[in-house]
């Protein structure tokens, strides 16, 4: 039998080719613009031991109920520890001694967002940690924040910079510039990015704790037709309460649409999507251990 030509389906295939081929052009110029072409992450290198494990937490609800027996069990001395944005700030901090620390959201980095807990946990991080720890921070900076001031100058945190822009075009040159430790598969969350900086480490195991991701839960519209939600983290002791939702560091503060939020959230679980298939490729397991989790890219094997 005779393959019948498909004219239409020529013309998508083209389309898509010069598309992929425009917005691969277009990244490696934002990155020469924006960025470089270094790989920090894996030029700063780290103290691992290949068998090992490493725990990322996270800030979700769930880690409030996670992390006591995580400390009871003592799993930090057979796991290195990842740690998040305001974790510093807890009386668990100094017990579990993460050897990593990621922040990535523009709170910490631009004007617009900083608040006196973000300059709480910079004090936190100045004061507290005697141990050696890398803090991974965005390479991209606009303001050129101070990351070394805004610690202290501690010597026992070494301050590695990490690669953000995101990456849209061939999946073969995508995965390529993921080895190098260049670009991002549009990871939104901090989380993510822990996953992205642990596989350049070289872990080979990496277990999600505190994952939630229910960032569908509680939308509401108030009457002033701004998008709310009901945010919790495990660190919360006031009962959540339904707050408007503002863009990252925009100055006036804008919100949130429905349209745009929801889009945003659909590009962030993809963003998962593209690690799980990334972690598959360098033979990587990404264990999510948290219960009730939204995210369903990855394995999943519960916290008992």
């Amino acid at each position: 039998n005779s393959v019948k030509f498909n004219p239409m389906r020529l013309s998508e295939k083209l389309i898509r080719a010069v598309r992929d081929t425009f917005d691969t052009l277009l990244f490696f110029a934002t990155m020469a613009v924006k960025e470089d072409f270094r790989n920090h992450v894996a030029r700063a290198g780290a103290d691992i031991c290949p068998s090992r494990r490493v725990a990322i937490l996270g800030n979700g609800p769930s880690l409030g109920e996670q992390l006591p027996r995580l400390i009871e069990r003592r799993e930090w001395e057979q796991t290195d520890v990842m740690a998040v944005n305001f974790f510093a700030l807890g009386e668990e901090f100094e017990v579990v001694r993460p050897k990593f620390y990621v922040i990535s959201d523009p709170m910490f980095f631009r004007a617009a967002g900083r608040s006196q807990r973000v300059e709480a946990l910079y004090k936190a991080l100045a004061e507290r940690v005697d141990w050696p720890m890398t803090l991974y921070v965005q390479y991209y900076n606009p303001e050129r924040f101070d990351y070394a001031e805004a610690i202290g100058h501690n010597p026992n945190i070494r301050i590695v910079r990490f690669h953000t822009t995101v990456f849209h075009g061939f999946r073969s040159v995508e995965f390529w510039c993921y080895r190098h430790g260049l670009g991002s598969g549009n990871f939104g969350t901090v989380v993510q990015n822990c996953e992205f900086i642990a596989m350049l480490l070289g872990y080979r195991t990496i277990d999600l704790y505190g994952v939630d991701h229910t960032l569908l839960e509680g939308l509401t519209v108030d009457d002033e037709n701004r998008l709310c939600r009901i945010k919790s983290h495990y660190y919360d002791s006031a009962p959540a309460v339904a707050e408007p939702i503002y863009v990252n560091a925009t100055t006036p503060p804008r919100p949130y649409t429905m349209s745009s939020y929801l889009a945003e959230t659909a590009e962030l679980f993809r963003g998962h999507e593209v690690l799980r298939d990334f972690a598959n490729e360098q033979g990587v397991r990404i264990i999510n251990r948290t219960r009730g989790s939204m995210i369903d890219a990855y394995e999943r094997e519960p916290l008992p």
